[in-house]
């Protein structure tokens, strides 16, 4: 795990000793730098494996290729041997070394032979061609920016900014899709003149052009899947061959618990693959609210596979956190699960510099309720007109809303709404912060005008590509094309990095996604049971309370604590004169959603916490540089 950075074309000769500095949080135990009058690549440095010979930029045997690279190739022992009988000889132990000699061999297909979580850039000093390369789920970040007089890139924004010629100005399109879906999309950042190499794709810089080439994409269904025994041993050994992939490491490794069935099946794949020591890592929210707490779940698990569990109790002071996560994502960014990531991140780095993850599981194996909508809807579609609309009545009539940042009665109230329009719209209308139709009501005719890209564009394309005839299978797509890699990876990325622990996700192998998208929807998920087929590869060693209890993902209390702990911060972000003075939004809309969320008459959680965000963000990143204007 690094932080990568480095230029083309003229710079100043502090440039990149400057953008390191700022990536240093990614890589402190070291960094390395080439440098030619007309091109300069570096990195700073986590050493995970071949801690005291895998120094970077690596250069080949001629001289003409220098690589940095961030990530890791976990496949890398097994494309070494394949890489030497081929007539390769190796000088270090490193796995950015085969990704090097892989490029050697194989060009720019080098990264169809890797499996892992990486970004790269390889200097070809001969050519004069710079290589990028972002792996196949977009594990690790890789931005760039365009200047009058070259090419910048880099692990994270910030150390773009280090260049005179790169602007902050506002992408409005990324600010539209932030709004309606809480992240920027995949291509584009919040700043107008920095992109983001997309996952699973290549770039190429030569003669001043870019050429872009995407090289895996998510696999159509295949027509035929293994009997229900077979595919229940089939997902056990390839969630068990990713976990052992992922324990490649030449310093301790750990595992975040949550108390959730995909932590669990990680650490009980762990303890299959492994006889040394488990170190687990768990947050809980003690009596803040304990109807959020998983820890004794996760107590079960450690105990049941003989770990060395640690936990972290998160007290609702996060306002003090908040300007560190900020900072982080560099970009504006709403998921409230970022906070306990962060903490969890921090406590787990004082013990390991590597924890596995269940990221993924729930896109894999059908693990949302909104799944379980997708079904419903087809059926309440059905339903006579009349029947829906008294179903409507009674959603508006419903019971005030829970206390957690999905409550019922908005689920069930964008449930009826959107029955009548054609799925995936109506799938993406369930997963939006702000709907269209409230977006229209929030922003200001000044903020509207700027709004013109289709910022469903991308989820739509996914879901054309569904398979086994079933719907379920396009809100699968949706979610693994854009919310896993967009939302919940760069969130482990940017927290993780934020305190120098690498963190890996065995459920985002690309390799187990293709086998999970081979099966049905009704096998993953039969009867209206979610992750029923997860839960039964696993049910002989995991025990039965965390079979049984119903899922609570990793959610904080955010609607109670912006009623209480996080009220001066709500007041202070969302005052009636700031709202106004910055010109984005109608200061009657956000003051209804206040007034409405502080009452309890509705719960607005999230979408005052993406408001919160975005004022934050445009202190830290724009009014304290003096860039801000709304034109």
């Amino acid at each position: 795990m690094c932080g990568i950075a480095g230029w083309v074309g003229h710079a100043p000769a502090e440039l990149l000793p400057a953008m390191l500095r700022l990536l240093k949080h990614r890589g402190p135990d070291g960094d390395g730098a080439y440098a030619e009058p007309d091109a300069a690549i570096g990195m700073t440095r986590l050493a995970i494996i071949d801690v005291a010979g895998g120094q970077q930029p690596m250069a080949s045997d001629d001289g003409a290729l220098r690589l940095v690279g961030n990530g890791e190739i976990y496949n890398y022992r097994a494309l070494r041997e394949s890489l030497a009988a081929r007539g390769h000889r190796f000088h270090t132990r490193s796995d950015m070394e085969v990704a090097l000699r892989a490029f050697e061999d194989y060009g720019e297909a080098c990264v169809e032979h890797l499996r892992g979580m990486f970004a790269l850039a390889i200097w070809d000093r001969a050519r004069r061609r710079l290589f990028l390369a972002r792996d196949r789920l977009g594990k690790k970040p890789l931005y760039y920016a365009r200047t009058a007089d070259g090419f910048v890139f880099a692990s994270e924004p910030k150390a773009l900014f280090c260049h005179p010629g790169v602007a902050r100005d506002v992408d409005w399109d990324a600010l539209h899709h932030y709004l309606a879906f809480g992240y920027t999309p995949a291509a584009r950042s919040i700043f107008a003149g920095i992109g983001k190499i997309p996952p699973a794709h290549t770039a190429v810089l030569e003669n001043g052009e870019l050429r872009l080439r995407q090289y895996w994409t998510l696999p159509r269904a295949t027509p035929a899947a293994p009997a229900r025994a077979d595919l229940e041993t089939l997902v056990r050994q390839q969630l068990g061959e990713a976990v052992r992939l992922r324990l490649e490491s030449d310093v301790p490794v750990g595992v975040f618990l949550s108390g959730g069935i995909d932590s669990s099946a990680v650490v009980a794949s762990m303890r299959e693959v492994t006889g040394g020591p488990i170190r687990t890592f768990s947050i809980g929210f003690g009596a803040s609210a304990p109807s959020y707490d998983e820890l004794r779940y996760a107590r079960a698990v450690a105990e049941r596979f003989g770990t060395e569990h640690h936990e972290e109790i998160l007290e609702p002071r996060v306002s003090d956190l908040l300007p560190a996560i900020v900072h982080h994502f560099d970009e504006p960014f709403a998921d409230s699960s970022a906070i306990p990531t962060f903490v969890v991140a921090q406590a787990t780095a004082r013990h390991v510099k590597v924890a596995l993850s269940g990221i993924g599981g729930d896109e894999t194996f059908a693990g949302y309720p909104r799944y379980l909508g997708v079904r419903l809807s087809q059926l309440y579609g059905a339903l006579p007109r009349p029947l829906r609309a008294a179903t409507g009545a009674l959603a508006r009539a419903a019971a005030r809303d829970r206390e957690d940042s999905r409550p019922f009665r908005d689920r069930l109230r964008r449930f009826v709404q959107g029955a009548d329009q054609p799925l995936p719209d109506r799938y993406l209308g369930w997963t939006r912060i702000f709907g269209r139709e409230g977006l229209v009501g929030l922003a200001t005719p000044a903020l509207r005008a700027h709004f013109g890209a289709d910022v469903e564009r991308a989820a739509r394309a996914a879901f054309a590509g569904a398979g086994h005839g079933d719907a379920v299978d396009g809100a699968f797509r949706i979610d693994l094309d854009t919310y896993l890699p967009d939302d919940l990876l760069t969130m482990a990325d940017r927290m993780g990095m934020a305190h120098g622990l690498e963190v890996r996700a065995p459920f985002c192998d690309h390799r187990l996604i293709e086998t999970s998208l081979a099966i049905p929807p009704d096998r993953k998920m039969p009867g209206f049971r979610l992750k029923a087929l997860l839960k039964r590869a696993f049910a002989d060693v995991l025990p039965r309370e965390v079979l049984e209890h119903p899922k609570q993902g990793f959610m904080i209390p955010l609607g109670q604590w912006l009623r209480a702990d996080l009220r001066p911060n709500l007041d202070d972000l969302l005052a009636p004169e700031r709202v106004a003075a910055r010109g984005l939004f109608v200061p009657a809309e956000v003051a209804r959603l206040k007034r409405e969320h502080l009452s309890g008459a509705r719960s607005h959680a999230d979408r005052l916490w993406s408001l919160m965000i975005l004022e934050l963000w445009i202190r830290q990143h724009l009014d304290a540089r003096g860039s801000w204007a709304l034109a």
